[in-house]
């Protein structure tokens, strides 16, 4: 096999193995498969996805590894209690994402977003460097200017939201870093900041004063800003989603 096939080769093996590890977290979440249920036989598999079974092999392994199945001998491979399931895991929060974020989602996702960037906020006060402070200002700037563009105000959110974890100088914050990404593109897809001049400005201010919080290295106002901020995008979502 030449280089340029062998390439080929590897490219296609991958883009088989994200096909099958998607489409059948896909039908975990969204209960096609339920809990409990065996998945298709191995035969029945391969004919849907048209892969080798090595490949759809490696993709059950996968699946394994982020929670969804356990493969037992004499009964098959298994969809696992949800309370295994690895929403930590970025592909995992995609696949919902995709599938659609109900109330009960958005509650969960608000909730652990509670729990963890107010402290994140804190720890930020206590540790940041003129480096990170550098950033976070940037951030705001670059909020600011965005007053139009959806995706560009998005990004400039969440390189705020990343510069913060990481000024927390605890590298399992910046690690869950997931999380707050799929809150933020939650928040933006269904009630984005840039729809009205008072909602953006509105939304800067309440950002800056975490930044302004952190840089006078007061946690518990570091943290109480940080609560505003998630409090505020889940109202403003959850107010979208009665208005439809």
């Amino acid at each position: 096999m030449d280089r340029a096939s062998a390439g080929r080769s590897v490219r296609q093996t991958v883009s088989s193995h994200d096909q099958i590890v998607r489409s059948l977290g896909q039908d975990i979440l969204s209960g096609r498969i339920r809990p409990g249920e065996k998945l298709p036989n191995e035969a029945d598999l391969l004919e849907r996805f048209g892969v080798s079974r090595t490949a759809l092999r490696e993709a059950l392994k996968t699946l394994s590894a982020k929670g969804f199945l356990v493969v037992k001998t004499r009964v098959g491979t298994k969809v696992t209690d949800p309370m295994r399931w690895n929403f930590f895991d970025t592909e995992v929060l995609a696949w919902q994402v995709a599938n659609g974020m109900d109330a009960a989602f958005r509650r969960h996702l608000a909730e652990v977003r509670h729990a963890l960037e107010p402290a994140a906020a804190g720890l930020a006060a206590r540790h940041r460097s003129s480096d990170d402070l550098a950033g976070m200002r940037e951030a705001i700037e670059a909020m600011r200017r965005e007053q139009t563009s959806e995706y560009a105000f998005a990004r400039a959110d969440l390189a705020l939201h990343l510069r913060i974890a990481v000024a927390s100088q605890n590298p399992m914050m910046r690690s869950l870093a997931s999380v707050i990404e799929t809150a933020l593109l939650e928040a933006f897809t269904l009630s984005p900041p840039t729809r009205s001049e008072g909602l953006h400005r509105e939304t800067v201010d309440l950002h800056e004063r975490i930044v302004d919080a952190i840089e006078a290295s007061d946690p518990e106002a570091a943290s109480a800003a940080m609560v505003a901020v998630i409090e505020a995008g889940y109202q403003r979502v959850e107010a979208e989603q009665v208005a439809r």
